[in-house]
């Protein structure tokens, strides 16, 4: 039970006792959608010591982040954004999953994990959603073009992923820690931008045909071109796991470009990305999610070193997607391999070219599964009767060996 200040139970409401109202006051604040209470920060988790320590780091990284956006100083302002804004997730993420005690050191190497490792540990054990985690990853893939090489990122892109990355930084501090950023930063230091925020698919749209334009013959833009194009595949990550921008995935897409194909044939993936825009003026959320308006066009999974069209969706390397192997995936979820492929057979697991895939060495063909299998599977288990998805598991094999 929570205590106020100088005695009395809070119960599930405000107290109004007058040295609870001394000491917190009686004032709401907005952070997007949600209204909260000065006095919730008394609620908050108690930390542990190296937890406390990455959460405010991952708090001092945000700010940093927000000042350089605000900032009046263009240069190199969208790389210095991205590049505290993935420092902060990774404090964040790395601060979350210490305080529920998971590993965040490799055990062969002894070093910290990285922001990868660290993302696909916060869908197990944080509750991140695949649109959460599509977020993470893309603001990822965006800062390792700005730091490894160069990419340009819009005004409007970079709106949406600072706007939507202060949204869920918001949402993760509440979910881990019973806390919220209110209590940190005064609206005056949130993203400000004199546009509003605009749908995603519009954004995209315009950074593709303002891609066309930079390559008409004549102009000698093909650099600042080639930029925009390694942003508009790192946002691939928003609907794919280990997105990694080569220059044989950048020459594909701007040859496909010049031979004027659509958008939607040369970056099939794009089409799934959408944002959920709540709120006005300097109280609005932004979340990407999936589309559900429009099915995504078909994709082909394509080598890093085929030279086929740029329509294709790169797949760098599948072992690190689909590194589960079935007595693994069996051991993390608590089932043993019978009943865990009976739910696979009952999820369609087998048949979804997004959780499963057969390698072959040789004569031999080995399953591995991808972490969608393992949250499919496991936001399934409250649900099912693995035993009786058992028995109806068998019972379908066995009328399929009888003919």
């Amino acid at each position: 039970m929570i205590r106020a200040p100088g005695g009395g139970s809070l119960g599930c409401k405000r107290p109004s006792t007058n040295a609870f109202d001394r000491a917190y006051g009686s004032r709401w604040v907005r952070l997007g959608e949600s209204r909260v209470p000065r006095w919730v920060k008394i609620a908050r988790v108690r930390l542990r010591r190296e937890a406390a320590i990455l959460k405010g780091k991952a708090l001092s990284s945000l700010r940093r982040a927000l000042a350089s956006f605000n900032s009046h100083d263009d240069d190199g302002r969208a790389a210095d954004v991205l590049l505290k804004l993935q420092h902060s997730f990774e404090m964040l993420l790395k601060a979350g999953l210490v305080q529920r005690r998971v590993a965040v050191f490799d055990a062969q190497l002894d070093q910290s994990i990285g922001f990868e490792k660290c993302v696909n540990l916060s869908r197990e054990h944080l509750a991140v959603t695949e649109g959460e985690a599509g977020t993470l990853r893309a603001i990822d893939a965006l800062r390792d073009e700005a730091q490894h090489w160069f990419n340009e990122v819009s005004e409007g892109l970079l709106y949406a992923h600072t706007r939507a990355a202060v949204t869920l930084f918001d949402d993760l501090l509440q979910r881990c820690f019973g806390d919220r950023l209110v209590n940190y930063l005064p609206h005056r230091v949130l993203p400000i931008s004199a546009e509003a925020p605009r749908d995603i698919q519009l954004l995209i749209d315009e950074e593709y045909h303002q891609v066309a334009a930079l390559l008409r013959p004549g102009l000698r833009r093909r650099p600042e071109a080639r930029a925009r194009i390694r942003t508009l595949l790192a946002m691939e990550a928003h609907a794919a796991d280990n997105v990694r921008v080569s220059r044989r995935d950048v020459d594909r897409v701007e040859s496909g470009i010049r031979s004027g194909l659509p958008l939607q044939q040369v970056f099939p993936r794009l089409g799934e990305v959408a944002t959920d825009i709540a709120g006005e003026g300097i109280n609005v959320a932004v979340r990407f999610v999936r589309s559900a308006s429009e099915p995504a066009a078909p994709v082909r999974f394509i080598g890093p070193d085929d030279p086929t069209e740029a329509a294709a969706v790169r797949e760098v390397d599948l072992q690190r997607k689909y590194h589960w192997a079935p007595s693994e995936l069996a051991r993390r979820l608590g089932l043993d391999t019978g009943r865990l492929k009976a739910l696979r057979w009952k999820l369609d697991v087998e048949n979804d070219p997004d959780c499963t895939h057969t390698f072959v060495f040789g004569s031999q063909s080995i399953k591995r599964f991808s972490d969608n299998a393992f949250t499919r599977i496991r936001d399934a288990l409250p649900h099912a009767d693995v035993d009786s998805v058992r028995r109806e598991y068998l019972a379908h094999s066995r009328r399929i060996d009888q003919g």
